[in-house]
């Protein structure tokens, strides 16, 4: 399972109900939020989000629309009894944004706080488990940003038993899972793994937030399945588009078409903008797989449909 809840896709300000940037993304191993702009928490409550289920949270930079949101979630954790650590990557000074709040504020967390800082300047892994790697793509933004790219590790084969005449052994089975081909004593295929299994597909998800346009992302981002990346501004505003260091609808559809993914989830749009329908055109004129990231909508990586609907009342 890799899955997407858009909770904000707003950039700088909230804007025709739009709330500042948020995602939270389901994997096999828990909730990773993705950067916290303010009115997350109320966004996690409104669509029924099981906050103690939060694994990590993951800030790609440090203007406000982007992490405003994190004092606010942390303190209703401890509020709620957290025990269990909460992972937390992000620019090194927020570490010390946050010791001074709790400071001044007096708060004394119920569970451990793991901070891990960035690197702004290199691609980097920040985590690997049994499932999944998570490295930081550099971008190139007014400040330090990263943004964030999640693969799922191959998975095991799965078996087709009805297909067997005859019980394969569990050793066979193990054998097939792993993803060889069983032999008989003579060396010969007994069990193909192409004929008696598949294997599942190890998915792909990159979260690419406050940049300019830059080509050199393409090396990073080759045959990913889900793009989320900025479409602040129409091209008829590239000038602003330059001068703010964002990425045109135009812009990233073509980074996407240039990096080959299977799709573009479009998003951080322009307060100037209360219709959107212009910049879904723009996108998917260069690239067709591009798609308006909606609040409230949850999309399965790999093809980016919508399986839940808006309404908060419908999401898990």
């Amino acid at each position: 399972m890799l899955e997407v809840l858009v909770l904000g896709n707003s950039a700088a300000t909230p804007a025709y109900q739009r709330n500042p940037s948020a995602q939270l993304l389901y994997t096999d191993f828990g909730l990773l939020l993705i950067d916290c702009g303010e009115g997350t928490q109320m966004q996690l409550k409104r669509y029924k989000v099981k906050l103690l289920k939060i694994k990590a949270i993951f800030i790609t930079h440090l203007h406000g629309d982007h992490y405003l949101g994190i004092f606010g979630l942390l303190s209703t954790l401890s509020l709620l009894g957290r025990k269990s650590p909460l992972y937390l990557y992000a620019p090194a000074e927020l570490a010390e944004i946050i010791r001074l709040q709790h400071k001044v504020s007096q708060t004394i967390l119920t569970y451990p706080l793991l901070f891990e800082a960035t690197n702004p300047d290199q691609p980097t892994q920040i985590f690997e488990n049994d499932a999944m790697t998570i490295h930081t793509v550099p971008l190139r933004h007014r400040i330090a940003c990263t943004g964030f790219l999640f693969r799922e590790k191959p998975k095991k084969h799965k078996i087709h038993i009805e297909l067997f005449e005859e019980k394969p052994t569990t050793p066979q089975i193990l054998q097939l899972k792993n993803g060889h081909d069983v032999l008989d004593e003579d060396g010969q295929v007994m069990y193909a793994v192409d004929k008696y299994t598949t294997q599942p597909p190890h998915l792909s998800y990159a979260y690419i937030s406050d940049t300019i346009y830059d080509e050199t992302l393409v090396g990073q981002l080759n045959s990913i399945d889900v793009l989320y990346h900025e479409t602040t501004f129409l091209q008829e505003d590239h000038s602003k588009a330059q001068e703010t260091f964002h990425t045109t609808a135009q812009q990233a559809a073509q980074l996407a078409k240039t990096a080959k993914v299977g799709s573009l989830l479009m998003g951080h749009y322009s307060s100037r903008y209360q219709d959107l329908n212009p910049l879904l055109q723009e996108a998917q004129a260069v690239f067709p797989k591009s798609q308006l990231s909606e609040q409230g909508k949850r999309y399965r990586i790999g093809d980016a449909q919508e399986i839940v609907e808006k309404a908060g009342e419908n999401s898990p």
